[in-house]
Order: structure tokens, then C-alpha cells, then sequence
């Protein structure tokens, strides 16, 4: 009985190390090179809310959520304080699969057709500089926007770049 007790204590004693993100460069899911020098090239444009996606990295300003006018209303509410924005892939992308990358953490929707598109893969890690999540969603050839929220600052580098 004494036995079950201790194993039981260390198993809940260890739930908040289970529960923890992932921590450095090297535990992201996939390499992410790449994109963290996309995210991190001094050269990137720094783009109002609701402009025109024009480089493979940018940086967008983000707003208020009231004040982003949001073209769908996200899939998840955010939360007072955040800041929320969108940019927009007028040129149709050749089909295939793209992995979008944030600088920062932020809830993200790709809206393509009037559809929201779910992630194909996604990976996050913290304590990476430049770079802290990345996911791959399968796009047609068509236009589309990305639609930022729940972000911490007012400003985030995010990148589009076709899938290795």
C-alpha cells in the first residue's frame, strides 16, 4: 500500500514537467531554419493590418481586436490585452503544401475560399529566438489571408514559405 502511495505522489508531483512546451531550437518537430532566418532577417517589410502579404516574412502590426475588422471572426476569442491583425496573399500560390511561422505565440487562421483551413502539422517551442511556432497547411491555388489574434505585443514577424 505504502508502495502505491509513493508512485502515486511522484506521478502527480511530475504532471506539471508533462504539461510543459517544449524548450530550445532543437525541439521543434521539424528543422526550422529556414523559417527562423525568415523571421529574423533585418530586410523583412513592416506591414499595416490588412495589406498585402509582399515577401516570403513580414512584419505585422497588430491592433486592438475591435479595431482589426477581422474578415472571419477566429476560432478562438481572444483575450483581453491581446492584439489581433490579418494580411492577405492576393497572387494565388501554387498549390502544395506551405508552413506559416510566427515569431511569437498567437492563435492563427488561414482562410482560403471562405473556408478556415486546419493545420496539416504543427510544432512550437519556447526559448527559440525569432522563432516560436510553425505549422504546414495544405493550400489550393487561390488567395488567402492569415488571420492573427490573441497575440502578445502589437506587432509579430510571421512567414510563408512552400513546404521541404
Amino acid at each position: 500500500m505504502r508502495v502505491r502511495l509513493i508512485v502515486a505522489l511522484t506521478l502527480l508531483g511530475s504532471a506539471p514537467a508533462w504539461a510543459a512546451e517544449p524548450s530550445g531550437c532543437d525541439k521543434f518537430k521539424w528543422p526550422i531554419d529556414r523559417e527562423r532566418a525568415a523571421l529574423t532577417a533585418p530586410e523583412r517589410p513592416k506591414l499595416a493590418s490588412g495589406a498585402d502579404i509582399t515577401a516570403p516574412a513580414i512584419t505585422l502590426n497588430l491592433l486592438a481586436p475591435s479595431a482589426a475588422n477581422l474578415p472571419t471572426p477566429p476560432e478562438r476569442a481572444p483575450k483581453d490585452g491581446t492584439f489581433a491583425g490579418f494580411a492577405a496573399l492576393k497572387t494565388s500560390p501554387k498549390a502544395g503544401i506551405y508552413t506559416i511561422s510566427l515569431s511569437s505565440g498567437a492563435w492563427v487562421d488561414v482562410v482560403q475560399d471562405g473556408h478556415i483551413l486546419k493545420p496539416k502539422a504543427f510544432s512550437g517551442a519556447t526559448d527559440c529566438d525569432g522563432i516560436r511556432k510553425t505549422m504546414k497547411y495544405e493550400l489550393a491555388a487561390s488567395p488567402f489571408v492569415i488571420q492573427i489574434s490573441g497575440a502578445p505585443d502589437n506587432a509579430i514577424s510571421l512567414a510563408v514559405l512552400p513546404s521541404e
